[in-house]
C-alpha cells in the first residue's frame, strides 16, 4: 500500500515539482484555492530559478506531498500576524486530480498539524477555505478542526458570492484526539 508523507522539496526535484504542479495552464486544482485572487501560474523558468528556492527549498513552512514517493501536492503555512509569529494559518493542495478521492489530503493534513504543532510552541492552528471548496471544508472537518469563523459573501469567483471559512485546532485537542 502506498504511504502518504510530507517532506521539505530537494533542489533536484524542482522541474518535476513544476511539471506536477504547474505545468496545465488551467489545473483543477486551481479552480478551488483561492480562485477569486486570480493568480498567475509561473513560468517553469520562473518556478525553477525564483520561485522554488524562495518559497520552497529550505522553507520548513513548505513541504511537499508525496505518494508512492512521487510528489503529488503541498502543505504550507504562513503567519498571520507577520513577524510575531503567534497565529498560523495553513494549507494543503494535492495537484493530481485523479488522486483526489484516496485520502490524500486528509493524511497530509494530518502529518502536517502533528509537524507544525512540533516546531512551533503554539496553542492553535488554523486553515482558511472557501465555500466554493466543499472538499477542503470536508477535510478539516475530518481531522478534528473545528469552523471559527465564516464572514459571509466575500469571496467572488464566476460571477457568484462565496463565503471565507476558518477553521482551527487547538493543540491540547489535538493532543487528545491522536491519544
Amino acid at each position: 500500500m502506498a504511504e502518504v508523507k510530507i517532506r521539505p522539496a530537494q533542489p533536484e526535484e524542482v522541474e518535476e515539482f513544476w511539471e506536477i504542479a504547474y505545468s496545465n495552464p488551467d489545473p483543477e486544482w486551481a479552480k478551488y484555492n483561492g480562485p477569486y485572487f486570480h493568480n498567475v501560474l509561473p513560468s517553469k523558468e520562473e518556478f525553477v530559478n525564483v520561485i522554488a528556492y524562495r518559497n520552497w527549498i529550505h522553507n520548513k513552512n513548505h513541504l511537499v506531498i508525496t505518494f508512492d514517493d512521487k510528489i503529488v501536492g503541498s502543505v504550507g503555512a504562513g503567519f498571520e500576524d507577520g513577524d510575531l509569529e503567534r497565529w498560523l494559518d495553513m494549507g494543503i493542495i494535492v495537484y493530481r486530480d485523479d488522486l483526489w478521492d484516496e485520502h490524500i489530503g486528509t493524511q497530509a493534513l494530518k502529518l502536517f498539524i502533528d509537524y507544525l504543532f512540533g516546531i512551533y510552541d503554539l496553542p492553535h492552528i488554523g486553515l482558511t477555505t472557501w465555500s466554493g471548496n466543499p472538499r477542503m471544508m470536508h477535510v478539516a472537518e475530518k481531522v478534528g478542526m473545528k469552523q471559527e469563523a465564516c464572514v459571509r459573501k466575500v469571496r467572488y469567483y464566476n460571477d457568484k458570492y462565496y463565503d471565507s471559512v476558518k477553521y482551527g485546532i487547538l493543540h491540547d485537542e489535538w493532543d487528545n484526539l491522536n491519544e
